[in-house]
């Protein structure tokens, strides 16, 4: 029994018989792994349309070398596992009555194919630790280790000698399907007497009706998206930093593009698209269906064409897109490579102009919800993905999940009401940065988001971001999970903007002398072993909302301690500048991984959203060193005097679940 949602799983087993890591052996491999991911997006299609599971997956593994096992997992919406489980096991059965079409077989080589093909792209930047590693896994298991290039060697042998046929895949399912031993483990929120009599008859009921119909692969390509306008015009172009060179650029319809051209990640190009103001344009005071973005948004499709439809027009090329709200803007993300930017480009476009409205998504995302919300106090973790981000913006409900009621209100008509005027919002600003050839880029842009419709400002809803009040004693939350364990939280308020960003980056210093102390403290002082975390956070898009926050994890009888430890520290840095030998000590670590983290383009991209409409975003750029290396004792005991004085500290604690007193023998 777990206190989170119910997981049934059931794993097949067999003998690793294989002792000789041979090119033959990896061929036959890659057909069983052809196999597993047929019925896996088979399940995970069904899931779409709606079924009695959230989500089913099969995984094919090799236990170190000593079993080759298969395991079906399935995560059921509500309580109700066995139905759950015997659909599945229809899929399942399905799978091992029927061959698969050539379609679906072609569709999962093609992929993986494709996956081969960016290894090689990039194993130029490949990290040498992660080579040394996949060298020694291999020794340890007297396997053989190569390059991406001989791997897709193999697979493209395994291709030519016609071993993916539906013949061959159906007998791959068959093995990897059955075994010597099945196992099943399932897992509940409540005990149950009865489970394990439940459980073997749903493993063992008759399930060969409940497959349904296969679905069929549509001829659909990029060509089946809805037609964008015609293209405009570049209207203006400048050198938005010129170190490193970034190039900016505005369109006729008021588009706006930055292009950072940075060949150190070969093969891979980073697109963000920042369109309306974010959290500035959700309400403050009322819950909206903001919340489910992130789970349907993007999965209602383009146009006509649906999830599965884009899976398939996507699904062997480096397409990808993610959905964020931001401070000050929506963003839609996507990472790919240069022979196909120009269709990612396309695709996000198509998506802000054409967006499609499945409902379907919708009752799924409503489904993963309320079957997560049981585990939202199922330990001090849980607590704080829960509630933290919405208590230090003082309730606000922007930030952090609904409650059980809200969640189950969701509904595909809001839903679209309220985000179909958000995606046509603007303005736009297209960032390409990577392995690019700026001019193309430029002119990727121009035939996708130059051919939209302009674009009408956004409006802003909710400028103001709030800060909880102080509180003498901490706020007390309670989580369901081990006795033993607890959370204690303290955060001071700080500032926001890109007005005074350079303020913010030296509270990055700050904050790193706090965790060294508090560490030095909890750990070595007060004999505590657990690791407090100490960070700030600046948010350039808000004028405020900033914070310096410290929590750990930790005994609950250690809690008070640590907050006293933690205002104790800030008092000091109050009262009197640091040493330069602990200045030192926070910085070069600091700085380090600035500088390493600026070697790759989601730095700079960080650095530079939102720079076509707040130009003081990409002049801060320019005092990037000046602002972490320049920081001096004094200059950190001002910002500590400015915003760590204990009057304006907010705290919490996440405790365990008191339980019930057990009366006492004879008692009534």
């Amino acid at each position: 029994t777990v206190h989170g949602r119910s997981v049934a799983s059931r794993t097949t087993l067999r003998p690793w018989t294989v002792f000789e890591d041979t090119v033959k052996f990896n061929q036959e491999r890659w057909v069983d792994f052809v196999a597993v991911r047929i019925i896996n997006r088979r399940l995970e299609r069904r899931a779409r349309a709606g079924s009695s599971y959230l989500t089913a997956s099969a995984d094919l593994s090799d236990a170190v070398r000593s079993a080759n096992i298969t395991t079906i997992q399935v995560i059921p919406i509500g309580e109700d596992w066995e139905t759950a489980l015997k659909e599945v096991r229809g899929v399942v059965a399905d799978a091992l009555a029927t061959a698969p079409t050539q379609a679906e077989i072609d569709r999962e080589v093609n992929e993986i194919a494709s996956e081969m093909r960016n290894a090689i792209d990039t194993a130029r930047v490949a990290a040498g630790s992660q080579r040394a590693d996949t060298l020694i896994a291999a020794v340890d298991i007297n396997e053989v280790t190569t390059s991406e290039q001989a791997s897709l060697g193999i697979f493209q042998g395994a291709i030519d000698q016609k071993m993916f046929t539906p013949e061959r895949v159906l007998a791959s399912t068959q093995r990897v399907l059955q075994g010597v031993a099945t196992r099943a483990i399932i897992n509940t929120r409540t005990a149950d007497a009865t489970i394990q009599t439940k459980l073997a008859a749903a493993l063992e009921a008759e399930v060969s009706g409940l497959a349904g119909a296969r679905a069929t692969l549509g001829n659909v390509s990029f060509a089946s998206l809805p037609p964008l306008g015609s293209p405009g015009k570049v209207m203006a172009r400048s050198v938005a930093v010129p170190d490193p060179r970034i190039d900016q650029v505005r369109y006729s319809n008021g588009v706006t593009g930055l292009f950072f051209q940075n060949p150190g990640e070969v093969g891979r190009v980073y697109v963000s698209v920042r369109f309306g103001r974010g959290m500035q344009a959700l309400p403050s005071r009322r819950q909206t269906p903001a919340w489910a973005a992130n789970l349907a948004l993007l999965e209602g499709g383009i146009g006509k064409l649906g999830q599965e439809e884009i899976d398939q027009i996507t699904g062997d090329r480096r397409i990808t897109m993610q959905f964020g709200v931001g401070d000050d803007a929506f963003v839609i993300a996507g990472q790919t490579s240069p022979a196909d930017l120009a269709d990612q480009l396309r695709l996000i476009a198509t998506k802000l102009e054409a967006p499609g409205w499945d409902p379907k998504p919708i009752a799924r995302a409503r489904a993963l919800a309320v079957a997560g919300y049981a585990a939202r106090n199922a330990s001090p973790d849980a607590v704080l993905g829960n509630s933290l981000e919405k208590l230090l913006h003082a309730g606000d409900p922007r930030w952090g999940m609904p409650e059980l009621a809200d969640i189950q209100k969701l509904n595909a008509k809001e839903f679209r009401a309220f985000w179909e005027p958000l995606l046509a919002s603007g303005p736009i600003e297209v960032q390409v940065f990577g392995d690019i050839d700026v001019e193309k880029a430029i002119e990727a842009v121009r035939t996708s988001f130059g051919a939209m419709k302009p674009r009408r400002a956004a409006r802003i809803v909710s400028a103001a971001v709030q800060f909880p009040a102080h509180v003498d004693s901490p706020v007390v939350l309670r989580h369901t999970g081990e006795p033993d364990q607890a959370a204690a939280v303290i955060a001071w308020q700080a500032g926001g903007g890109a007005v005074n960003i350079t303020e913010g980056r030296k509270l990055e210093i700050l904050a790193a002398v706090m965790r060294d102390r508090i560490l030095d403290r909890i750990r070595s002082t007060e004999g505590v072993s657990y690791s407090p975390t100490v960070i700030s956070q600046w948010p350039v898009g808000q004028p405020g909302g900033g914070r310096v926050i410290a929590l750990t994890m930790l005994p609950p009888d250690k809690t008070d301690l640590f907050l006293t430890v933690a205002r104790e520290i800030a008092a000091d840095l109050i009262a009197k500048p640091i040493e330069l030998d602990e200045l030192r000590r926070a910085l070069v670590p600091t700085v380090q991984l600035i500088s390493r983290r600026s070697s790759g383009n989601p730095f700079w991209m960080q650095q530079t959203e939102g720079g076509t409409i707040d130009p003081r975003r990409l002049a801060a750029v320019n005092t990037l060193g000046p602002d972490y290396g320049r920081t001096g004792p004094e200059e950190l005991q001002a910002l500590a005097i400015k915003y760590l004085s204990p009057e304006k500290d907010w705290s919490m604690v996440v405790l365990p679940e008191a339980k019930a007193a057990t009366p006492a023998a004879g008692a009534r």
